[in-house]
């Protein structure tokens, strides 16, 4: 039997976490779900039962009403005593509420304003957008160090807790969660990929779109202003000197651009080897055989110019997922671009879920494989070894790297991802 009718929009990240909670709780819940609540929200007859005209709102029986969707969340889990929703103790019923309100307002609230920002709804400002990034990180590092500690945010069971963080970690990783943030807070993108992926709930939270870089404002394009039509006989009119045109109307003062920094790297004794020859014989030649990749490496490398370099990750058991280990060297990946052209590399995951290490090779400009590496803020988490090819052992793991087929300590190979 139904308990009643909750009315809400398919979007409302609310309204998704009430439902996600009735579901869970085997609690049976009518949903009046469409687009329509936010027009007839405002109409007299929803307005009669809900003065504020705010959804979701929900409609219980014998003219019972309550609107908040976190507080018809919290509802609809007491309907479900058994479910541990609410968690089975005082103590865990302060943490539920605890963790609940703190995702909702510090990291819910910011992906808000931030959409309105970037999407021009609110008057863009970089130092707001800024700060609000600023704020979100700091919220990820706090469940991120909670989330490494136990299983969900209260012990080891879901709770409200976990299913209101999935509704507001989603929606943030389609706006401002991207990818280096992933990689810097694994086991935030493993407790929402274990809540989104429950048989029970997978419906309802549907696929997470994840964003590879967070949205940013892009101002509208300046309006042409239309030719006036002027008189045969008026004057030609005199272009304004350059210090008495007006500024554009910016957000923030025009700041002349920094000079460009050469790179030492540059400074090198030419090579014969060409890096991006090497990428594209990589990228469609076999890995190994005769005619292969690796055959043409040998053929024209230059030891003199390049070096050889195997990494790895120094953290290896803070590792869990497999995916998630892969998302993390794409992550390493992304910020070393500014070194594109002087690196290749072929990394991967090897062994399984909560036992496996990353690591691989790096075909480096120069001798030295810092100044090509510590672009990337994270590059100390990694070691960095010289390869040496008359050495058998490292001529094997360098073209097992390569050929993804690499063994390390009886983990095999299961993901990797090439920075080409």
């Amino acid at each position: 039997m139904s308990v009643g009718t909750l009315y809400t929009s398919p979007a409302k990240e609310t309204g998704k976490l009430i439902k996600a909670v009735a579901a869970f709780g085997g609690v049976s819940l009518d949903v009046d779900a469409d687009y329509k609540h936010m027009e007839t929200n405002k109409t007299p007859e929803f307005l009669a039962k809900f003065p504020h005209g705010k959804i979701p709102a929900f409609e219980g029986k014998e003219g019972f009403k309550l609107f908040e969707g976190v507080v018809i969340a919290k509802y609809i889990a007491s309907l479900a005593p058994n479910s541990g929703l609410l968690g089975a103790s005082a103590t865990d019923t302060a943490l539920v509420e605890q963790w609940t309100h703190f995702i909702e307002v510090e990291f819910g609230l910011s992906t808000d304003i931030i959409n309105q920002l970037v999407h021009g709804r609110i008057p863009y400002t970089k130092p707001l957008h800024n700060t609000l990034l600023e704020r979100q990180e700091r919220t990820l590092t706090t469940l991120n160090k909670q989330l490494t500690e136990t299983t969900f945010l209260v012990g080891e069971r879901i709770t409200l807790a976990d299913l209101a963080f999935a509704v507001y970690i989603q929606r943030g990783a389609t706006i401002s969660f991207d990818a280096p943030l992933r990689a810097k807070f694994p086991a935030v993108v493993r407790l929402l990929e274990t809540i989104v992926n429950q048989p029970q709930l997978k419906d309802i939270y549907g696929e997470t779109n994840y964003v590879e870089k967070g949205l940013q404002f892009t101002p509208p394009a300046k309006e042409k202003k239309e030719k006036e039509t002027k008189p045969v006989s008026a004057p030609k009119e005199k272009k304004p000197k350059a210090k008495e045109v007006e500024e554009d109307d910016e957000d923030e003062p025009s700041v002349p651009a920094e000079p460009k920094v050469k790179n030492p790297l540059d400074d090198l004794p030419k090579s014969s080897f060409n890096l991006e020859d090497w990428k594209r014989a990589y990228s469609n030649k076999d890995t190994r055989g005769k005619d292969g990749a690796i055959e043409w490496l040998y053929e024209h490398f230059d030891k003199e110019g390049f070096s050889l370099w195997r990494v790895d990750f120094k953290y290896n058991d803070e590792l869990t997922q497999i995916f998630m280990s892969s998302n993390q060297i794409g992550g390493f990946f992304n910020r070393l671009e500014a070194s594109r052209k002087y690196l290749f590399g072929s990394v991967g995951v090897l062994g399984q879920a909560n036992d496996s290490l990353i690591s691989g090779a790096l075909i480096a400009r120069g001798q030295d494989i810092a100044p090509v590496i510590s672009v990337a803020p994270d590059w100390e988490s990694y070691s960095y070894t010289k390869i040496d090819l008359s050495d058998p052992a490292q001529k094997e793991f360098f073209e097992g790297a390569l050929a993804w087929d690499l063994k390390i300590d009886g983990k095999e190979w299961a993901d990797g991802k090439s920075f080409k």
